[in-house]
Order: structure tokens, then C-alpha cells, then sequence
């Protein structure tokens, strides 16, 4: 295969697997234009088409499906040996990419992450922020990070952090204005700060737990937001209450900045988990990145 074929085939199976020239450009390092010239080429070279465009989407067509499924092995299989290679170095090295809610960052991976990078040069760590249940085969993570209960059966999972408890605060001022609620069903009457879930579209259901039972309140509120480092902000300037992991706002709370409530409806939930398919073929740095993130307890 000539050289400017191979980089024909690898432009195709990007667009393919992203349906979207702007992330396959960018993954590629290339300018949407030059990519889409290039798949162009291609298929005037092939004298088909092999990808159907719209203003919003882009999706193989029959032919272009077909050249995925024959195709993309072997480009599996020349990134698996280059992976296999890199373990001869003395170091691993490589990129790992994990798709995570924005709460596990400040949770589980601030704390050791530049340790991780110092000890780890070589490595390459993007961590991209999606509260949402992210397909991470059909978008090429590495691996996900979801709470344990959440975590589907045919995955692996290791934990990666400590039990994770949750709290509904509220500014001085908001309460200043607002009564107390004596029980979730009292957030009815109030203004919530909600979060919408970008991969369903729906918005979270605040969980409560009281003795063996357990059940979920939506609230409402003139606020949405998509990350939970916007609602404590929120929460902070009075708009409302929120419903925030506990070790996240404690300073808040320790300060009188925020006030508790509903204490003894919130629940905890298992810790985070990193996920990954059983099947994965693991490289090196993720391996090495696995086993400094595996939750020990002390």
C-alpha cells in the first residue's frame, strides 16, 4: 500500500468511528479541509462514496460500512504492536485517554496525579469531563469512570476511590429568603439548581435513602447546569440549593458559607471505579496508570 493510500484509509476510519470531520480533524492533527479533501480523494479514487454528509452528521453509507469492518483489524492490530513495542522501553510510555464526571477529577485524580506524571514522563494523561454514561469503545477511551453501582457487569472494574457521600446545601442568603425543607419531598417548594445529563438529556433525580428505603425526588429550579463545579458556584451565590458530593463543599460547610439540610435522607454510594472492556488488550501505561490509581484503603 502506497503511503498516501495508508493515510487515505486512516483519514476514512477516523471520520467513520467520530461521524464528524471537526473531532476526526483533531485527532489527526490536520485541518477539516485538508481532511475532507483527503476523503474526497479517496473516494473519487474509488469511484464511490463512502461517507453520507449532512449539516448535522456524518454516517458511512453501505460501501463505507464495508471498508470499515475490513479495514479497521488491521489498524487495531498495527496499534497493539506499537503498544507491544513501547513496553521494551524502560519506562512505559503512550496516551491514556479517560472520559469522567468533573467531581472524580477533584475526587480521585487531583490528589495523584502529578505524582503519576512525575514518575511517569513519558505518559500522556487527557482526562475528558462528560457526567453522562459515555460509550467508551465506540469513542476510542481507554476507560470510564462511573460510581460502583453504576458500573455495567461485562466490564472490569477497579476501584479507584472511597465511598462517596452526598449533601443538599444552601447559602445564608437563599435560606435568608427561604425556609428550611424538613424532608425531600419539601424541594418541591423550592429553587434547585439541577444537572442535566448530556448523554440521556434527562435531569438528574436528587437520590434519598431513609432506613431500607430508597427513592429518587426530581426537583425545579431556573437553573440547569452540566457540571458539578458550576452548581457549587450556584449554591455559593444563593441561587438555590444543590446537591453536591459532601467532600467537595466540606470547607463550605465548615465556614458557614453553605448550610446542610436533609442530613439524614442523603445517601452514600460506592466509590468511583474505572471501567474498561474485559476483551481490552492493555498497554503499558495504562497498565502502570491502573495500578496507581487502584484505590488502596488505609
Amino acid at each position: 500500500m502506497r503511503r498516501d493510500e495508508f493515510t487515505e484509509m486512516r483519514a476514512f476510519l477516523e471520520v467513520a468511528r467520530e461521524r464528524s470531520f471537526t473531532r476526526a480533524a483533531a485527532k489527526l492533527g490536520v485541518t477539516r479541509s485538508a481532511l475532507s479533501h483527503t476523503i474526497r480523494a479517496l473516494e473519487e479514487r474509488l469511484g464511490v462514496r463512502l461517507l453520507s454528509r449532512t449539516t448535522r452528521d456524518v454516517a458511512p453509507t453501505a460501501a463505507g460500512e464495508r471498508l470499515v469492518e475490513s479495514i479497521e483489524p488491521h489498524f487495531e492490530s498495527i496499534a497493539a504492536e506499537i503498544s507491544a513495542i513501547s513496553a521494551l522501553r524502560d519506562k512505559p510510555s503512550g496516551h491514556v485517554r479517560i472520559v469522567c464526571p468533573d467531581d472524580a477529577i477533584a475526587l480521585v485524580f487531583r490528589p495523584r496525579l502529578s505524582a503519576f506524571l512525575r514518575d511517569y514522563p513519558d505518559i500522556i494523561v487527557e482526562l475528558i469531563i462528560d457526567n453522562g454514561f459515555t460509550n467508551i469503545v465506540e469513542r476510542q477511551f481507554d476507560a470510564g469512570v462511573r460510581l460502583g453501582e453504576a458500573v455495567a457487569r461485562d466490564m472490569v472494574a477497579v476501584r479507584i476511590g472511597s465511598d462517596v457521600s452526598y449533601a443538599v446545601v444552601g447559602s445564608p442568603d437563599y435560606f435568608a429568603r427561604r425556609s428550611v425543607p424538613a424532608s425531600p419531598q419539601d424541594l418541591t417548594l423550592h429553587n434547585c439548581v439541577n444537572l442535566r445529563l448530556p448523554t440521556s438529556g434527562a435531569l438528574y433525580a436528587w437520590e434519598f435513602k431513609k432506613d431500607a428505603r430508597e427513592f429518587s425526588v426530581r426537583v425545579d429550579g431556573q437553573l440547569i447546569l452540566s457540571h458539578i463545579g458550576s452548581a457549587i458556584d450556584a449554591a455559593l451565590d444563593g441561587v438555590g440549593l444543590a446537591y453536591l458530593p459532601k467532600d467537595l463543599i466540606r470547607r463550605y460547610v465548615e465556614t458557614g458559607l453553605l448550610r446542610e439540610v436533609l442530613v439524614d435522607w442523603c445517601p452514600t454510594f460506592q466509590g468511583y471505579h474505572l471501567y474498561y472492556p474485559s476483551r481490552r488488550h492493555s498497554s503499558p501505561a495504562f497498565s502502570a496508570f491502573v495500578e496507581a490509581f487502584r484505590f488502596r484503603s488505609r
